[in-house]
């Protein structure tokens, strides 16, 4: 393991979620998966952006000091991707918007 994996493998959350929201498309997928979207979240929260590219990745770790919007991409058991993403923050860097779980072709 690398240290910067080790880095994100902390339980501590690396940022405020903000009330957690689904769309109906994301919802069905978690529970065809037998999946209550919780492991995701508390990956998301960590800092384990699943499958993003190093150049995402970066501009995560970037926005959770500037208060952007925040984004993970994971694939579910059965195949199925779906996005974690967190709005940026309203009136400060430490209480953000929401956090949505959604399937790409919902965005």
């Amino acid at each position: 393991m690398t240290a910067n994996s080790e880095d994100h493998a902390t339980p501590t959350p690396r940022f405020d979620l903000g009330p957690i929201i689904s769309t109906p498309g994301a919802l069905d997928a978690l529970q065809r998966n037998a999946m209550s979207g919780l492991e995701l979240l508390a990956r998301h929260a960590r800092g384990e952006w699943g499958e993003l590219c190093d150049e995402d990745k970066q501009a995560n770790d970037s926005a959770i000091q500037t208060g952007a919007r925040i984004m993970s991409a994971y694939t579910l058991p059965d195949g199925t991707k779906i996005w974690l993403i967190t709005d940026a923050e309203i009136d400060d860097q430490h209480h953000r918007q929401s956090s949505v779980f959604l399937l790409p072709t919902e965005y």
